[in-house]
């Protein structure tokens, strides 16, 4: 035990002793982030250190002359006169581990940062899967319908549905810039409100969904809305005919006029033609 608090004490006296800390942060693409070194201005008395997955991009003695080395960061850094760095105009490539390092009265102290940037969240889009119809009989006493939440190249967001404050179903993309669809179940003219999020720690959008609009309801053999179509074209199909019917008649009566009036004129010329004789 003894041994032990020499050997503490001994690694404190020569400077190799480490004080580490870490600290996550989540920042908008194109804003600006500060990572706070957490110590004073008059505490910085030798070599400060800053690095970015493991290269440095930063270097200065007592705060003076500092040197940026990466060039991805090129004019988009600065160092605070407490040795805290801002990055402004961040950028996804930005994403990664920094870290802080310097010597306060014999210590190392070792500040690590996990920084991860977001662009913002698209607003989903709201659809029907498959059909606007479907039949549940076997499985529901009511018809129900499946809507469907998507999002396109999203990158580390979370998608959602929610009646009310309820979360009904979720799922989520870590690293990978992919689509994402998350399909729900709802019953026929359902009045319950119903919303679709997507978030990430920086931003999210909601899109609301009116049920009634999506979904039609379906009978044993054929849906609501094939019903309505059918109707609809039979409908159609009735006004040209009777549109066709009207023009025919309009077309009989106008022939069956041109020749009474031709038969009346010839009449009367005829009859002109016997008075001059006489």
């Amino acid at each position: 035990m003894i041994r032990t608090f020499v050997l503490l004490v001994f690694l404190c006296l020569v400077g190799v002793f480490q004080v580490e800390s870490h600290e996550v942060q989540s920042v908008m693409l194109g804003d600006s982030v500060t990572l706070d070194s957490g110590v004073s201005e008059v505490q910085l008395k030798d070599e400060i250190e800053w690095r970015f997955d493991n290269s440095r991009i930063v270097n200065a003695i007592n705060l003076g002359n500092p040197k940026y080395d990466d060039e991805r960061f090129r004019d988009r850094l600065k160092l605070e006169r407490n040795g805290s760095l801002t990055i402004t105009d961040t950028r996804t490539t930005d994403t990664g581990v920094y870290k802080f390092s310097t010597i306060i009265n014999n210590k190392e102290l070792l500040k690590t940062f996990s920084v991860t940037v977001y662009a913002p969240v698209p607003v989903p889009v709201i659809s029907s899967v498959i059909s606007q119809c479907s039949s549940s009989s076997e499985t529901s006493s009511s018809p129900t319908c499946v809507v469907q939440c998507s999002v396109m190249d999203v990158f580390r967001v979370n998608l959602s549905w929610y009646r009310g404050i309820s979360v009904l179903s979720s799922i989520s993309v870590s690293d990978l810039s992919i689509s994402l669809s998350l399909p729900l179940e709802v019953e026929y003219q359902d009045n319950n409100t119903y919303r679709c999020v997507v978030s990430n720690p920086v931003s999210n959008q909601t899109k609301h969904v009116c049920i009634t609009d999506l979904c039609r309801l379906c009978t044993d053999e054929v849906s609501f809305c094939e019903s309505t179509e059918a109707v609809i074209r039979l409908a159609g199909t009735a006004l040209v005919s009777l549109a066709a019917a009207a023009a025919f008649i309009v077309l009989v009566y106008d022939i069956r006029s041109r020749r009474a009036e031709m038969e009346r004129q010839q009449t009367h010329s005829a009859g002109s033609d016997t008075i001059k004789q006489e």
